[in-house]
């Protein structure tokens, strides 16, 4: 029985832990995996709960850390070549930078037959300064020569990899999209949507923004709430926005909302406890123009009580949100960045605006606020855009295929 060893950044909510959860689930039998990865950060949610719902144990290396440190480091390399020695994986998958770079050298240094990485995003725009990027891409140009394959998860980010920053040739490339269980975000969608306009008291007539995601620079909330700024200077509809996770720009960005003169609210209070806990069938907060609710697990009963899903990252790999918000039925408006043409059809599922661009993308946002009958024709095309696409079946029988591929094996997808 082929063994795996899959190896991820960290255990925080966000489309990597999906992607490595339910790859460790639903693989064929013949292959045994095993599961491990670093702890959330201090500013993040955890995802034990995404692991416990199917079913799945991980080991949690608490050296393995997000922040470069080169003793923490060493010890997580030293930590993962015991973990190979122990487990003698057939194939190392790592997932994201870090977990990429001491996986793939402790599995290369101990001869691993297949060393697989896949690039989740990427620290080559928007994280760091120049000097610091060009030094991430040599680190990566080293690493692609000690791995299999690498995995890019749509065909721009494959470009970028072999034809922008040269990380490593074509040859070496497979492109394998996310793949997520989408069927929650279709079921009950009026029970969910009721739900979540009496938890934020938001009115029939209102028209409800969220934008969903870790509250950090490379997202650009300050871009949102400059969107919304326009749409309120130029609408007579009534609007409320949700900004739907934490991090650690909450408190600049509230003071971004409040230099804009949007008024605040927070519901964080009330978040740990989850949807129908406690609220009485009241709202939890005061009506307000910006909405700060922290991290909702129901993510499928924030996107049901939206009208317009929004997200305005400097980059992004294959943003999860926006997957989840066509699967919704949502209309999407977002900037055009990374693999998000890969995910949103501009001018059919939503409206895409250049990057950092707020006249753009406050005239799109104001476009879907105003016409209420483009929002439901977006609405309608959105399933057909990700349902089949995005599943973790797909997911997973490509990587079945990969595996078998790399070590010779014919295996047979029976998911």
């Amino acid at each position: 029985m082929p063994r795996v060893l899959r190896i991820i950044n960290r255990f925080n909510l966000g489309g990597p832990t999906h992607n490595a959860a339910y790859l460790t689930r639903y693989l064929p039998p013949e292959y045994e995996t095993l599961l491990v990865g670093g702890p959330e950060g201090e500013n993040e949610e955890g995802s034990g709960h995404i692991l416990k719902a199917l079913g799945v144990e991980a080991r949690i290396l608490p050296e393995l850390q997000r922040e470069v440190s080169p003793w923490k480091d060493r010890s997580a390399y030293r930590k993962i070549k015991q973990v190979i020695k122990e487990f003698r994986p057939d194939v190392v998958h790592t997932h994201a930078a870090k977990a990429g770079a001491v996986g793939r050298l402790a599995a290369s240094e101990l001869g691993v037959k297949a060393v697989v990485h896949t690039f989740h995003g990427h620290v080559f725009h928007s994280y760091f300064g120049p000097v610091r990027t060009t030094v991430f891409k040599q680190i990566e140009r080293y690493l692609a020569h000690r791995t299999s394959r690498i995995v890019a998860i749509s065909e721009k980010q494959k470009r970028e990899l072999v034809e922008e920053h040269r990380i490593c040739p074509a040859s070496k490339v497979s492109v394998i999209p996310l793949g997520f269980d989408l069927a929650k975000f279709r079921e009950d969608q009026a029970v969910k949507r009721a739900l979540f306009r009496r938890v934020y008291g938001v009115a029939e007539d209102e028209v409800a923004v969220a934008i969903v995601g870790r509250l950090v620079p490379v997202k650009n909330h300050g871009l949102f709430l400059k969107g919304l700024k326009h749409v309120r200077e130029h609408t007579g509809k009534k609007v409320r926005a949700f900004i739907v996770g934490d991090g650690e720009e909450r408190e600049h960005i509230r003071q971004q909302a409040a230099d804009l003169g949007l008024t605040l609210a927070s519901a964080t209070s009330f978040n740990g406890h989850g949807f129908g806990h406690g609220v009485n069938g009241k709202p939890v907060v005061k009506p307000a123009d910006v909405t700060f609710t922290s991290w909702i697990k129901e993510i499928d009963i924030v996107h049901a009580g939206a009208d317009v899903v929004a997200l305005t990252s400097f980059n992004e790999g294959t943003p999860v949100s926006l997957i989840e918000a066509q699967a919704a039925g949502k209309p999407v408006v977002s900037t055009r960045v990374g693999g998000i043409e890969n995910v949103v059809h501009d001018g059919s599922t939503g409206l895409l605006s250049a990057n950092d661009d707020a006249g753009a993308f406050g005239s799109n946002l104001l476009r879907l606020v105003e016409n209420e009958a483009l929002r439901a024709d977006f609405s309608a095309k959105g399933w057909e855009q990700v349902g089949q696409r995005y599943h973790y079946s797909r997911l997973v029988q490509d990587t079945a295929a990969l595996y078998a591929g790399l070590l010779g094996l014919y295996v047979e997808y029976r998911g």
